[in-house]
């Protein structure tokens, strides 16, 4: 009988959120705060999962092949797709559940938990690949988005896979490179405010990729990927008012987003000068996306105020968690001043290394 406990990290956007469904580049980095989930072998063909801190358990018969998918159901999904890579199941689990992120705070809590379940389904039962961090991102990123045809992106899978703090090159061919492996000064503001994910997704990339399109008809030879933000007044007259903005989002989410790599890949990190890139960044999603509410402003005002270098809305908006990058001596104050504004929550985070397996016993 064999025991498995796998653990998957949550995950902060420093730079690119709403790139990465524009085959744009993102850097994020997992962050210490984790899905564990512990599973002992039973004698029956079922998956008894109890997630605890949704006080909720469910149980899925391990021969299930999901010819139908209900939405989001994410553990039909990645079984389904596993199938597809020669992981098939045969043995039933008791398996807990339990976490420390977040639940719909934009920290990638739904991401994470996918993840630790590929990982245990990959060690209990095999695989016909090679198992890699990038194999696992793989396979949660065709589970989540590509299996259930949602809007998102693969930012999600690849910064939780891989871990660290990486730069995520969306555009085909796929790449990545682990550009840092710790950074000071960071903290996680939640709102409690709970963010919309697929609706407000689904209408943003809708309408960048539409005024892209325009921007193509007009100028044929446009590439994405190699425009710079002094383009932006060439192809702008050639948009509909209400499309402007959110071609000016992409131009500039991608310039600070390659500005902040340059950062990175100095010898050592100037947290001012990331944290104004930051502040740049954010200053896009609240005045051009308009992804934020009243508290996550709040927050970041304060956080501000307090004598962080930088902060941003953190993922799909309409509500979720701000990161901040502030002076190491002075994460404290900003702590204090966030919660005082208004957050649920507001802690420090170190960089995780990524999604792993840490017990596979016999028993």
């Amino acid at each position: 009988m064999k025991k498995i406990t796998s653990l998957a990290p949550g995950r902060t956007c420093l730079f690119g959120d709403h790139q990465d469904y524009l085959g744009l580049p993102v850097i994020a980095c997992a962050i210490n705060r984790n899905i564990k989930l512990t599973a002992k072998q039973n004698d029956s063909n079922l998956f008894v999962l109890n997630m605890i801190d949704i006080n909720e358990v469910r149980t899925i018969d391990i021969n299930a092949v999901f010819d139908t998918l209900e939405p989001r159901d994410y553990f039909a999904s990645s079984l389904r797709v596993l199938r597809r890579y020669g992981c098939v199941p045969n043995a039933g689990y008791n398996i807990t559940i339990v976490g420390d992120i977040p639940i719909n705070s934009g920290t990638s809590s739904s991401s994470a938990l996918l993840m630790a379940w590929i990982y245990f389904l990959i060690t209990a039962f095999g695989v016909d690949n090679e198992v890699t961090p990038e194999f696992i991102a793989k396979i949660g990123y065709e589970s989540e988005v590509l299996e259930h045809g949602e809007p998102g992106g693969m930012m999600d899978h690849f910064s939780i896979g891989v871990g660290n703090i990486v730069y995520i090159n969306t555009k085909d061919p796929f790449s990545y490179q682990i550009i840092g492996t710790e950074l000071n000064g960071l903290i996680t503001g939640v709102s409690g405010v709970p963010k919309e994910t697929i609706g407000l997704i689904g209408e943003l990339k809708g309408n960048a990729l539409m005024a892209i399109d325009i921007v193509k008809q007009n100028y044929p030879n446009f590439d994405l990927n190699a425009s710079k933000i002094e383009d932006l007044d060439l192809y702008r007259n050639c948009l509909p008012d209400r499309l402007i903005p959110f071609f000016e989002a992409a131009l500039k989410n991608y310039h600070y987003t390659k500005e902040a790599l340059k950062e990175f890949e100095k010898p050592a990190l100037d947290l001012k000068k990331i944290g104004s890139l930051m502040n740049d960044h954010h200053a896009v999603l609240r005045d051009l996306l308009k992804i934020t509410v009243p508290r996550i402003d709040d927050m970041i005002n304060a956080a501000l105020r307090a004598g962080a270098y930088g902060a941003k809305i953190v993922g799909s908006g309409g509500g979720g968690s701000i990161v901040v990058i502030a002076d190491p001596a002075k994460v404290n104050l900003v702590i204090d001043a966030i919660l005082e504004a208004g957050a649920e929550e507001a802690y420090a985070v170190s960089v995780d290394p990524g999604a792993r397996i840490i017990e596979n016993l016999e028993i």
